[in-house]
């Protein structure tokens, strides 16, 4: 019985001194000074000559049938893929994107029923060219070997990142640079970087329309032109 006493008295101490810190903590937290901080975005942009191109070209074709329109269209197009490889594309940068088979339907008078007057077929494949002069070349060939379809150019640039590299040094210079110029004018010093995140950014392609198929011809006018790397940043300093 004389040894319960003690237990009696420090239990009730112990949750004392419990209950006091909790309450001493927030309050000291509270206290704390908010620290002040300064947050900026900073684009950093690199230009460069593209040294690749992707298009996308195809043969479409019609036929009574659709065995008949598949023969068309297999003829055309065995003789467009084989016109590529021959101009030095590598068969690793053609792949077929698109293959259909489709009805071709006709309505003579309003509120008739239409009905399938013959079948067209279609086939696309993505092309990349890695030397950018041969591009008039190429697009030449595939039409004059019977491709009757032709996307968008887009030119690109093949390993992006070393000039993403020298884009995210621009936009960290840009970012620091606007920052002093906010602090002095504000009359504060700017204190350690407290983060830093990448946005929205990256390669931005170049796309020019390609001609009509029809106005084709072996000098086809192609220009390059220039492409973008672009890469934007968000950085938050504190101040002191």
């Amino acid at each position: 019985m004389t040894l319960s006493s003690p237990l009696k008295l420090v239990f009730p101490a112990l949750a004392l001194l419990a209950s006091f810190l909790a309450f001493e903590a927030p309050a000291a937290l509270a206290d704390a000074p908010e620290k002040r901080t300064l947050s900026l975005s900073a684009t950093g942009t690199v230009k460069t000559t593209p040294d690749k191109v992707d298009i996308t070209t195809g043969v479409t074709a019609e036929g009574q049938t659709a065995r008949d329109a598949l023969d068309k269209n297999t003829e055309a197009m065995s003789k467009v893929v084989a016109g590529l490889k021959e101009a030095g594309i590598d068969p690793k940068d053609i792949q077929t994107t698109n293959f259909s088979v489709s009805p071709i339907y006709e309505q003579k008078k309003q509120g008739q029923a239409a009905f399938i007057t013959g079948y067209r077929v279609t086939n696309q494949v993505h092309i990349t060219v890695r030397d950018t002069e041969k591009l008039g070349e190429i697009l030449d060939t595939v039409v004059r070997l019977g491709a009757n379809q032709i996307g968008s150019i887009e030119f690109g640039v093949s390993e992006p990142e070393e000039l993403k590299d020298e884009a995210r040094k621009q936009a960290m210079r840009n970012a620091i640079a606007d920052a002093e110029l906010y602090a002095e004018t504000a009359g504060v010093e700017l204190g350690p970087v407290l983060t830093i995140t990448e946005e929205d950014g990256g390669f931005i392609p170049r796309y020019a329309e390609a001609a009509a198929p029809m106005a084709m011809d072996k000098a086809v006018p192609i220009e390059a032109g220039t492409t973008t790397v672009q890469v934007r940043l968000r950085v938050t300093w504190e101040l002191r």
